[in-house]
């Protein structure tokens, strides 16, 4: 058996790119909404299968070959959903279909789909986030209204959470220019309160984007998740303002995680909001004080380096690949996974070759294993073994 490939399992195969049929758009939903199906999984089924329609017909049997039964979303609860979001002006658009944020779409594991409303045709355009302090102060607010209007004048859109403070300024500064603001709940759930007029006009001018459906209420542990996407969506971050433990710092984190320029506006070392910002200039951020900073650092990717990515409104229909007969895939080898896997990530290239299994193979196993609740991925091409899945 030839050695697997390293780039196999790194190098993502990837997605048709292709207007849905309402089959194919329902299908992908309820694909989405199912359990265990997560973003590297609904890749990995699209690409296995060629279509949703086929995946969806797909999950029961998958799911039993890797041990478990799983719950498939409705029909019915699919329709409620898109309908909801048509009653609130907004759409949902897939990974696997144009108009999918151009950005977006080349991180790791990017979500398999978002809801927009507004002015859609910003998300493809070149895009900085500025993000802060929600307590931010009277120079802070300053600053980050300097920065929106100034980048945005320039041609760059301005991404941002919504959030008070930082957030707030600099969407209103960004408003005539093209403002995208990243929601961590559903795009008709007003959050904070005192920004309802603020969202309204953003869902007129400019755009509002979330992974959540409509009505969702936000948790705390989905506000990480909406600032993953703020980054995502953005050739860099500019930090204005940010205590120490701060979600900002996790909006930083996650940048640079995805390749992205981190820049940094410096804070007096007295002012307990200025911590995180100095913290970022001392671990390699750039620092800045003026959207001129920026353009200077971001020149290489607004000028087609590897960021500066095709959108997807531009891409052409994809038929899909034909599809190749499944390996055979014996319970021995389902087994020998598991025994290799462990509590700890592992790159799933040392799994192969750990276990002497090919690429396609190991896929579909890990495939298999996901589906039935068995497995966990943690980016970056790490899985490990749920301790209660264990053999």
């Amino acid at each position: 058996m030839p050695k697997p490939d390293h780039d196999d399992f790194f190098t993502p195969a990837p997605l048709p790119v292709a207007k849905l049929d309402p089959e194919q758009r329902l299908a992908c939903l309820r694909l989405i909404r199912s359990d265990n199906v997560g973003p590297v999984t609904f890749r990995e089924l699209i690409n296995h299968y060629g279509g949703a329609v086929q995946a969806l017909d797909a999950l029961p049997e998958l799911a039993k070959r890797g041990g478990r039964t799983l719950r498939i979303c409705s029909q019915d609860r699919a329709e409620r959903e898109l309908e909801a979001a048509e009653r609130i002006g907004a759409r949902i658009i897939f990974t696997i279909e144009p108009g999918y944020p151009a950005l977006l779409a080349h991180v790791d594991a990017p979500p398999p789909a978002v809801y927009v409303k507004g002015n859609t045709a910003l998300v493809q355009r070149p895009a900085v986030a500025v993000v802060g302090s929600r307590q931010a102060s009277a120079a802070g607010i300053t600053l980050a209204r300097r920065f929106g209007s100034d980048l945005g004048r320039r041609g760059l859109v301005i991404v941002s959470g919504l959030a008070r403070g930082i957030d707030a300024a600099v969407h209103e500064a960004s408003l005539s220019t093209g403002t995208i603001a990243v929601l961590a709940g559903g795009i008709d759930y007003i959050y904070p309160p005192e920004n309802a007029r603020l969202q309204a006009a953003i869902a007129e001018t400019g755009c509002l984007v979330t992974e959540m459906p409509p009505g969702f209420e936000p948790r705390a542990k989905d506000f990480p998740r909406r600032n993953r996407l703020v980054a995502g969506m953005a050739h860099g971050v500019v930090v204005i303002e940010a205590a120490r433990r701060s979600g900002t710092l996790s909006t930083a984190r996650m940048a640079g995680e995805q390749g992205r320029e981190v820049f940094a506006v410096p804070g007096h070392p007295l002012d307990p909001r200025a911590e995180g910002t100095n913290h970022l200039l001392k671990s390699g951020a750039t620092l800045v004080t003026s959207a001129d900073d920026v353009l200077e650092a971001l020149a290489p990717a607004l000028t087609g380096s590897s960021l500066m990515m095709e959108p997807h409104a531009a891409f052409e229909d994809v038929p899909p690949a034909p599809l190749r007969p499944p390996p055979l895939i014996g319970k021995s080898d389902r087994d020998r996974v598991v025994v290799a896997m462990g509590p700890q990530p592992i790159p799933i290239d040392d799994l192969a070759r750990a276990t002497d299994l090919g690429a396609r193979e190991l896929r579909v196993i890990l495939m298999e294993l996901d589906l039935a609740g068995r497995i966990e991925r943690h980016g970056q091409g790490l899985v490990s073994l749920r301790p209660e899945a264990a053999v």
